[in-house]
């Protein structure tokens, strides 16, 4: 899909406010194109960062990108009178992790919170629409765990998914365990808002 398909402004981004949980995988980097595509469609956009997803991609790059502070820690304040991963929680429309690592993946199934994007998922409203774009190696992927998990997450919690592909991985093997392209994620979520 072209640049100027996806980033014109359509009814079904104009004024969406979604949040974007980023955690640590080398595919942050297509992230920061997600966050710039979905402002680009007039969806306001926050960002929740896992400590290890800033060791790939800086917080500046999505504040410039979203015009937001974003959220790094669990000890993050505002001026909101409610903790930060519950407001950011009740603030958005529709909740997208990219990349959801293979270790954020067991944790949303299990229900740990122990860092801001897993935090900001355990004080979704009911029925607020969640994304996860899953994103590790193929052997990691392929494993009975991480599909147990993909499994709870979709079957039980009612989590959406969209990828992985498979291609070309930094661990210079080919195979499924890819982040989908921001494009795919994009349209995925479009269609959870029912585009």
């Amino acid at each position: 899909m072209p640049d100027a398909d996806v980033t014109q402004t359509d009814a079904t981004w104009s004024g969406r406010k979604v949040l974007l949980g980023v955690t640590g995988g080398i595919a942050c980097y297509k992230s920061a194109t997600l966050v710039s595509r979905l402002v680009q469609a007039g969806a306001d956009v926050r960002v929740a960062m896992t400590e290890s997803a800033t060791r790939f991609v800086g917080p500046v790059t999505f504040l410039s990108l979203s015009g937001h502070p974003v959220q790094t820690s669990i000890w993050d304040v505002d001026d909101r009178p409610d903790a930060q991963h519950v407001g950011l929680s009740r603030w958005c429309d529709l909740f997208i992790v990219a990349p959801a690592t293979a270790n954020c993946i067991a944790k949303l199934a299990t229900g740990l919170c122990d860092d801001p994007v897993t935090l900001a998922a355990s004080a979704l409203p009911e029925g607020t629409p969640t994304l996860i774009a899953p994103a590790m190696n193929a052997d990691m992927w392929a494993s009975r765990a991480a599909q147990r998990n993909v499994a709870t997450l979709r079957d039980e919690l009612g989590y959406a998914m969209v990828g992985p592909e498979a291609g070309w991985q930094a661990c210079r093997t080919q195979g499924a365990g890819r982040m989908s392209e921001p494009d795919a994620i994009i349209e995925a979520a479009g269609a959870l808002l029912g585009r």
